[in-house]
């Protein structure tokens, strides 16, 4: 819910939201529901197919607005800005280059740099892919701004993984960014598959695959404080990483230090 829910705090000086009754939920567009009562009085981050990205209060009176879209759009809290309200980290340049898993047209899925923006829509950090594979940033589904300062992003990588059928994969990254641009930890889904839970006849289906975008990860975050870490289970420290993939049916944590999986929900469930 940090997408959406935003707190006044980290946006600064915008007005408050009326808290009027919405339009009736017959009408196709707008706000077509908002019991006040109900629902929390906050604001909405998103971009939309005109690959801008709108802040809209709860009655949809757009707030704010920056010229670029995100996948998805994400508000920093002031707390790892140095303290400046309203940044947003967004993609900032779209690739040229044609790969497995872009969609013709579609920035969203092919990017070069992502960038930082203040409220001002001046980029205030950009991050280009320097030290990628491919050169470039190809980020999608899911960042996040450490406390330190650098930046974890979600990231794809297409080659050619051994043992698999098809000539190329499109593979799931994470980098850790700093705020120079540098590298400092990268993590690929397809240099632990036998972390994973997969049986033998599973993993043999998975490299037999008809489909280059099997993994397909998509969400991920830092773990961050929690009781079971707090009760000493180490596998749930707050600075490794949790994952999900839609594809795959997993959820899995990843240990900062070795960078094995320590803890996945997944593949395989058993209901009794």
């Amino acid at each position: 819910m940090r997408r959406w829910q935003l707190w006044t705090t980290a946006i600064g000086a915008v007005a408050v939201s009326t808290g009027s009754v919405a339009n009736p939920s017959v009408f196709p567009t707008g706000t077509t529901r908002y019991d006040p009562t109900k629902a929390y009085g906050s604001y909405i981050l998103f971009s939309g197919t005109d690959e801008k990205t709108h802040l809209v209060d709860m009655d949809g009176n757009e707030v704010k607005r920056w010229d670029y879209q995100g996948f998805p759009a994400e508000m920093l809290d002031p707390a790892v800005t140095r303290g400046e309200r309203g940044h947003v980290l967004v993609q900032f340049e779209a690739s040229d280059k044609a790969g497995i898993g872009t969609v013709p047209g579609v920035k969203i899925f092919s990017n070069k740099s992502i960038a930082e923006l203040d409220w001002s829509g001046k980029a205030v950090w950009k991050w280009s892919g320097e030290g990628t594979p491919g050169g470039e940033a190809h980020q999608h589904h899911d960042w996040q701004r450490l406390p330190g300062g650098n930046t974890l992003v979600l990231s794809n990588w297409t080659h050619k993984v051994p043992g698999f059928t098809l000539p190329q994969q499109l593979d799931d990254a994470v980098y850790e960014v700093t705020p120079a641009g540098k590298i400092v930890w990268k993590w690929a889904v397809s240099e632990h598959l036998d972390e994973l839970g997969f049986t033998v006849d599973q993993l043999e289906l998975i490299h037999a695959a008809s489909t280059p975008d099997y993994f397909h990860v998509n969400d991920m975050t830092s773990v961050g404080p929690n009781r079971w870490h707090d009760a000493g289970d180490t596998r749930f420290a707050p600075d490794n990483i949790l994952i999900s993939s839609r594809n795959a049916n997993f959820v899995a944590i990843i240990d900062k230090q070795s960078g094995k999986v320590v803890w996945h929900l997944g593949p395989n469930f058993r209901l009794w």
